[in-house]
């Protein structure tokens, strides 16, 4: 599948069709892809009807295109594998230069499995029931108007904080190196099973991230009367809610499984993506 906004992604699409048949595999994707790429192959209609056809998705874009293909399989346990043709690329595995040797360590089995779990919301927005899920992060936060927005948090029933910000960001593991990261919050290994609630720019500085158990219901009510605030579930189109509103964020039943080239690491992922200096080992 691919981000068919990233025309550069055409052409290593089809020098991968290429080198999958070469090797005596079949190649199937999407109908979209197929007419992007100009690919005479089998199609099926959806990323959801692709991962029961086939033993490895492969996904040509960036984050956001991997967080898209992963809403759309999620509890499928077809792993997915994803080329980087975008910018940072947290969850894209693969520069698009290593095509080539990518495949071939997958050809022979050099290759490690990891599930990721996703996150789910739901409540009520301006009194009209609502259900979301994301990969990375729920992201509550003010709209058009630069002023501050209350929210009010509890965690498995018990009161946090009231927050005075700009929004929150509840985040999964996955997403502790997308928007909570450039929002100050921790940076947590996938493996970890954990939210993380980040304020984004709290008006009482002892407001600092909080990490709870992933197996906790984090309840956010919306305490602004007059001031509009959205819901984003990886920065999807923004849900609006009210005075009043509770959005009730927990684990989902649904993971993704993510397939890594053997040798690669979520820590040396940091090291490389962040341009981190300095010593180690």
């Amino acid at each position: 599948m691919a981000n068919r906004e990233k025309s550069s992604s055409r052409n290593l699409i089809r020098k991968a069709a290429a080198l999958i048949t070469a090797s005596n595999r079949s190649v199937v994707t999407d109908a979209a892809t197929a007419q992007f790429a100009g690919l005479k192959v089998e199609t099926c209609p959806d990323a959801a009807a692709l991962t029961r056809r086939v033993d490895l998705l492969m996904v040509f874009g960036g984050d956001g295109t991997m967080l898209r293909v992963a809403r759309e399989v999620a509890g499928s346990s077809t792993p997915i594998l994803g080329i980087n043709v975008g910018g940072l690329g947290f969850l894209t595995d693969v520069q698009s230069r290593r095509l080539p040797v990518a495949l071939q360590q997958i050809w022979n089995g050099k290759t490690v499995l990891e599930t990721r779990p996703l996150i789910e919301a739901d409540g009520k927005a301006r009194g009209k029931p609502f259900s979301a899920r994301a990969l990375n992060d729920f992201v509550i936060t003010r709209g058009a108007a630069p002023r501050l927005i209350e929210l009010g948090v509890a965690v498995d029933g018990e009161v946090l904080t009231r927050y005075r910000c700009d929004g929150l960001i509840v985040c999964s593991p996955t997403g502790s190196t997308a928007y909570s990261l450039a929002a100050g919050g921790a940076v947590v290994s996938p493996s970890a099973e954990v939210f993380t609630l980040t304020p984004i720019c709290p008006h009482t500085l002892s407001n600092r991230s909080v990490v709870v158990s992933l197996s906790s219901t984090v309840q956010v009510k919306v305490l602004s009367r007059k001031l509009e605030t959205v819901l984003t579930a990886d920065g999807q189109p923004p849900i609006s809610l009210a005075a009043g509103d509770i959005i009730n964020i927990r684990r989902s039943r649904d993971e993704i499984r993510l397939l890594h080239l053997a040798g690669s690491s979520f820590f040396e992922t940091l090291r490389r993506k962040l341009n981190w200096s300095g010593s180690y080992v």
